[in-house]
């Protein structure tokens, strides 16, 4: 059975996935969507679902170090004007994130068994996370494409 925590989360996902696989690869409104809601979506995990787990285990989960980076790189990506080939590249960096995310042994169900019934109240916060103010993109040369 799917937790709230994982159910919110993993529908957040399929409507990320939806905007970008709509995008053009320009600057549209698919993909101006698409990025604001990523970056809420990374807040969301980085301000709420891992600082929860940390507080409940007394400890950092095992995976949270590699969605920092691979949020770090998420957001590397998003500063640049959007293209077809990043698009491309932001799909393929996503399936795998998001693999670690979901199911039975990703955050979202860990963060789910750790909340027990707090879990709706977690999923509360969650959807009160702010808005991303989304800066204009950056093409210059302190752009490092990091595979």
């Amino acid at each position: 059975m799917i937790g709230p925590i994982e159910k919110f989360m993993t529908e957040d996902h399929v409507r990320l996935d939806a905007l970008l696989r709509a995008s053009s690869g320009g600057d549209d409104d698919h993909y101006r969507a698409f990025r604001g809601g990523l970056l809420r979506h990374i807040g969301m995990e980085e301000k709420v679902l891992l600082p929860f787990a940390r507080e409940r285990r007394g400890a950092p989960l095992a995976i949270a170090a590699r969605l920092r980076a691979d949020h770090s790189r998420i957001a590397r990506l998003l500063v640049q004007s959007p293209t077809r080939a990043l698009v491309d590249e932001l799909c393929g960096v996503l399936e795998g994130h998001n693999a670690i995310e979901e199911g039975p042994d990703g955050l979202y169900a860990t963060c789910d068994e750790l909340a027990g019934e707090d879990a709706s109240a977690i999923v509360l916060r969650l959807a009160a996370s702010p808005e991303v103010p989304l800066a204009k993109y950056y093409d210059g040369p302190l752009v490092r494409r990091v595979k």
